[in-house]
């Protein structure tokens, strides 16, 4: 097992831009394979695909490719992968199409961890049809989600829990699994949110138990294009259909547009980037994933240890939660400054982070953050060295 970051920054051209990249989660740098197949994509694929037309064909055959790429990132079935323009859309259709098993009398369990990607989906439907909201909260010092309170917020009632798999602002991966034994005890749905792990965790839809896994390619520097992975496909026919298609089966019935096939080309191209991280693994792209992925761990779990030390060592730095299980990505407060002025000094001399959300984060507001000014949110990708968290620390220390 081995890791070569100067080789993977080589295969990433945005890096030569002068900048350091500590946000992404605001979506990871794009990798010089990903450009070439959107572009190539763009050149030989159909945007109405049926027809005998070359084009055409090679249409229908990028669609497939992309749900066999998705199904092995997280251990699915094609068959069960939608694909669209972004996962808020695709938990959005997914939500209307629930919509009628989520009415009076029942319970939605939602997490404070969570991107509001998968919050206002449910909440909308709740306020809609009268279905009783609960909330899942975390400890204000460790951040974490206590796994013992799954016992207690889902009820016999509950219907569905939406609950991250990491969070992108602190970090903390609650344990999905307790949540999905629970609820599917009393019959509900789990509603998984990969977003924020899929970049840095080896993904299996089945060990997590997740009903519903929501992705998003630009996560790992793909292009714009969402997932939602079913376990079971056949779930897909048994649900209302949101498709214009009235026939449509499958992954189709929550597909409402046409798809963009150059992006789909440039989704197995990240995909395949993603396999490819650690240049000596082998086997099928599911077992080159999990090489690379681990590979990739290993090196990052010593890099973020040291940047976690090097915060907690300026006087004027408090450091967010210290959630045990958790993605390498930490948020702090600087005393006497608003998180957007650390955020648009440090872009002064070209370091880019995180000042907040769109619309805020119900997180820092449960914190108690947001009322103090907010906070930045760092976070490793593939392609972090240490001398960049070196230039991080020496430029907060000098304010």
């Amino acid at each position: 097992m081995s890791y070569d970051v100067a080789r993977v920054r080589g295969l990433i051209p945005s890096l030569g831009d002068g900048w350091i990249h500590l946000d992404p989660q605001a979506g990871m740098q794009v990798p010089d394979i990903v450009m070439r197949a959107v572009s190539t994509g763009f050149r030989t694929t159909a945007f109405t695909p049926g027809s005998t037309h070359a084009s055409s064909v090679r249409s229908g055959q990028v669609l497939a490719a992309a749900r066999v790429a998705v199904a092995d990132l997280v251990g699915g079935d094609p068959a069960g992968v939608v694909l669209g323009p972004d996962r808020a859309s695709l938990l959005v259709w997914l939500g209307e199409s629930l919509s009628a098993q989520l009415g009076l009398g029942t319970g939605i369990v939602l997490s404070r961890l969570d991107d509001e990607a998968n919050v206002a989906p449910w909440l909308r439907i709740a306020n809609r049809h009268g279905a009783h909201v609960r909330w899942a909260e975390v400890e204000i010092d460790t951040c974490e989600m206590p796994s013992w309170q799954f016992e207690e917020l889902i009820g016999p009632t509950a219907r569905l829990v939406a609950l991250t798999a990491a969070s992108p602002i602190v970090g903390s991966a609650p344990d999905v699994r307790v949540a999905a034994d629970r609820v599917h005890d009393v019959g509900g749905l789990l509603v998984v949110d990969g977003a924020g792990a899929a970049p840095y965790a080896y993904l299996d839809i089945r060990q997590l138990g997740a009903d519903v896994l929501a992705l998003s390619a630009q996560a790992w520097g793909g292009p714009p294009v969402g997932a939602l992975v079913f376990r079971d496909p056949a779930f897909l026919d048994r649900i209302p259909s949101m498709s214009l298609d009235p026939y449509a089966t499958g992954p189709a019935r929550l597909e409402l547009s046409g798809h963009n096939y150059a992006m789909l080309a440039g989704l197995i191209a990240s995909i395949e980037y993603l396999a490819a991280l650690d240049e000596n693994a082998t086997g099928t792209r599911r077992e080159r994933l999990e090489q690379s992925i681990q590979s990739m761990q290993h090196y990052q779990d010593q890099l973020f240890d040291y940047l976690r030390s090097a915060l907690s060592q300026l006087s004027k730095v408090t450091l967010i939660g210290r959630p045990a299980s958790h993605i390498p990505t930490v948020s702090f407060t600087v005393s006497g400054m608003s998180a957007e002025k650390v955020s648009a000094m440090l872009a002064e001399i070209r370091i880019s982070t995180l000042s907040g959300t769109p619309g805020g984060s119900r997180l820092l507001d449960a914190l108690g953050v947001s009322d103090a000014g907010g906070a930045v949110t760092v976070g490793l990708a593939p392609y972090t060295t240490r001398r960049e968290i070196d230039q991080l620390t020496r430029a907060l220390g000098a304010l």
